[in-house]
């Protein structure tokens, strides 16, 4: 827009003609030198700060660069002329027609023509950079949902996507899977930092993908404890204690095989602990958000897997009546024990499932 436009509270709607002669020249600059509107060598100007400056109008004028290697001079000279401080000096859009078919005469391709190609140029290439933008902007895209549905639920996550807020929920029935590694300090304090991160880095890309062939979501992993959970966010009736029940038993196979780098003739000692039962979850955080899971169950299910023994799939009575149902799990009596803040618990061995169900 003009200096004079811009000084005045309420300019005309429909603009002038010197208006538009003035705007013509912005343009034109644009064009020639394709380096953006009001284009200025040397240290960049915000927009904010350019259109404070040619309101303010101090001599000299704020004006775009016009390029003083070009041989068009007479282009950069009709520029100028354009953006003069003062209306009465713009020449009327009739004499820059005759300038500018002046100058396609003494040349011998077409200005005009010359002028549309680097307009069409420009389009084109800001078509591509738009284009690659959106490229780039999908692909980051995939990559925050990608990290997004590894930390939450696919439920949850997709709730978060829509702006929705995730509210606590409760869940009647599920079963929950703890396990840690026994003798898990002594190894770390003989083995260097890099050699306990390798460690539980195979081990738990190991239970990754075989947990994923289970009906599972996995809680958490801290340090060497690892906690699943099946029967949400979306319920699946009685099958939490199934899934979680053959899930325990293919990662307790995985352990017997399972190699410790720089310990390869030491076998690793996993010990599990199982527990079905009502629980409440939802998320907490902003910044880091978590799936958590409350209640009772949670720590019932982590007294299963502290007072278990190692390479041995520890289940509470209550996991025992839910698998009971499927008519082929192989369970044996462990007796009674005290469980802190619990009392006494009759627990089970899980040893396998039969072929029957």
């Amino acid at each position: 827009m003009a200096p004079e436009l811009l000084r005045m509270e309420c300019p005309p709607p429909q603009g002038t003609q010197k208006g538009d002669v003035y705007s013509f020249g912005i343009i034109l600059q644009e064009v020639a030198l394709r380096r953006g509107a009001f284009y200025l060598e040397g240290d960049p100007l915000s927009p904010k700060e350019i259109v404070d400056r040619v309101i303010l109008g101090e001599w000299p004028c704020l004006r775009p660069t016009i390029d003083s290697q070009s041989d068009r001079p007479e282009l950069g000279q009709l520029m100028e002329r354009c953006w003069a401080e003062e209306p009465t000096e713009r020449p009327e859009f009739n004499q820059i027609r005759v300038l500018l078919r002046k100058q396609n005469k003494e040349s011998r391709t077409n200005i005009l023509d010359n002028l549309l190609s680097r307009m069409e140029q420009y389009a084109n290439n800001l078509e591509e950079l738009v284009e690659e933008r959106t490229q780039a902007y999908h692909e980051e895209k995939r990559k925050a949902e990608a990290l997004l549905y590894q930390i939450l639920p696919h439920s949850v996550a997709e709730q978060l996507k829509r702006g929705e807020t995730v509210q606590a929920e409760a869940f009647d029935s599920v079963t929950i899977y703890f396990s840690d590694i026994v003798g898990f300090t002594t190894i770390s304090a003989e083995s260097t930092p890099m050699e306990v991160v390798t460690l539980l880095n195979d081990l738990y890309t190991c239970f990754d993908a075989i947990i994923d062939n289970f009906d599972v979501y996995k809680v958490e992993t801290i340090g060497d404890a690892y906690m699943v959970v099946s029967g949400l966010p979306v319920r699946n009736g009685k099958l939490h204690g199934r899934e979680i029940a053959r899930m325990a038993l293919a990662l307790l196979d995985a352990v017997r095989a399972f190699k410790i780098r720089h310990r390869p003739e030491q076998q690793l000692k996993l010990r599990i602990g199982i527990h079905s039962g009502p629980v409440c979850a939802g998320v907490v955080g902003l910044k880091m958000p978590r799936y958590c899971l409350f209640g009772d169950t949670v720590n019932t299910s982590s007294r299963m897997e502290s007072t278990g023994e190692a390479l041995k799939i520890h289940v509470s009575a209550a996991t025992r009546d839910v698998l009971l149902e499927f008519n082929c799990f192989q369970l044996e009596l462990r007796g009674e024990i005290d469980i802190k803040g619990k009392g006494k618990m009759t627990t089970y061995w899980l040893l396998g499932e039969s072929d029957s169900q």
